[in-house]
């Protein structure tokens, strides 16, 4: 993140926290500034406690103050810190426009074998076997803007998580995903919800003799008539996960220091948040005919 990305991604900050309801005391440290002590840590791949020392900041970003490690800690973990992350989240994705192509994929978090977290518990990754959580997202095809997300344990099935993905799908949207979603259930509720959706079929998808979904099986047929159109169209979403990580402050491998769902959840959504801001400055463009 440039210098001039984080003028305008602080002056968000600053924007999003004046939305927020008047507090029933006053607070010696600002929304504002316990926020931006949060991201320029996230930027900079630092734990908390380093964004309390005077001698992490620069010219860019100098506050005259600063709380101690307890009153910053106290603050993150507090409903109005994630009021104001959900108030940023939904500001980074305001120039994006619902209707479009989206994807659906999920990518791995692992921790060390020796972690002690209970919260990361044992289930599949890229290379087989392992623990950790798994960051499950909605993606905009066209220009990489994370749409919807949510984070669970390796343990979670992906079709199961998809379910509560889909439901924020905005109606009219077509949904790219790989064989892992192939579900009737998956279908009907796309369909439910007003979404298209389009999953690698299954070997032997669609012959069975029993009952099977109707929009399962049109999505199998449209699936079948241009199937290397959709694997390219599905297969941007690795692309997109290199956007998330490949950059300086970018979604990496969880470091040391961030454990247990809670703050699991807050330390990717405060990356997705600073992903989104990057995306839709750059602006890039594709095309999304399959």
């Amino acid at each position: 993140m440039d210098d001039q990305l984080w003028r305008t991604f602080y002056s968000m900050i600053k924007r999003c926290a004046r939305r927020l309801p008047k507090p029933k005391r006053r607070f010696v440290y600002s929304d504002a500034l316990i926020a931006g002590m949060f991201f320029w840590a996230l930027l900079h791949d630092k734990p908390q406690v380093w964004a309390c020392q005077r001698t992490s900041y620069n010219g860019l970003f100098r506050p005259r103050r600063l709380p101690s490690v307890a009153e910053f800690n106290k603050r993150i973990r507090s409903r109005r810190f994630q009021m104001l992350l959900d108030l940023l989240e939904a500001e980074s994705r305001r120039a994006w426009t619902p209707g479009g192509t989206l994807i659906l994929d999920g990518r791995p978090l692992v921790v060390g074998g020796c972690s002690k977290d209970p919260d990361a518990e044992c289930g599949r990754a890229w290379t087989g076997p392992a623990r950790g959580y798994r960051v499950h997202e909605l993606v905009d095809a066209e220009t990489g803007v994370v749409v919807a997300w949510v984070v669970t344990s390796l343990k979670e099935a992906e079709p199961q998580v998809a379910e509560k993905l889909l439901a924020q799908a905005p109606p009219g949207s077509v949904v790219v995903a790989d064989g892992n979603y192939d579900s009737a259930a998956l279908y009907e509720q796309a369909a439910r919800r007003g979404v298209t959706l389009r999953a690698r079929p299954r070997k032997g998808a669609g012959q069975g003799h029993r009952r099977q979904s109707p929009h399962r099986l049109e999505g199998i047929r449209a699936w079948n008539m241009n199937p290397v159109g959709w694997s390219r169209l599905r297969g941007r979403v690795e692309r997109f996960f290199g956007w998330q990580s490949s950059w300086h402050g970018g979604l990496s491998p969880l470091p040391a220091w961030v454990r247990r769902q809670e703050r699991v959840c807050r330390h990717v959504q405060g990356k997705l948040i600073m992903h989104n801001v990057r995306r839709t400055l750059s602006k890039p463009k594709h095309t999304t005919a399959a």
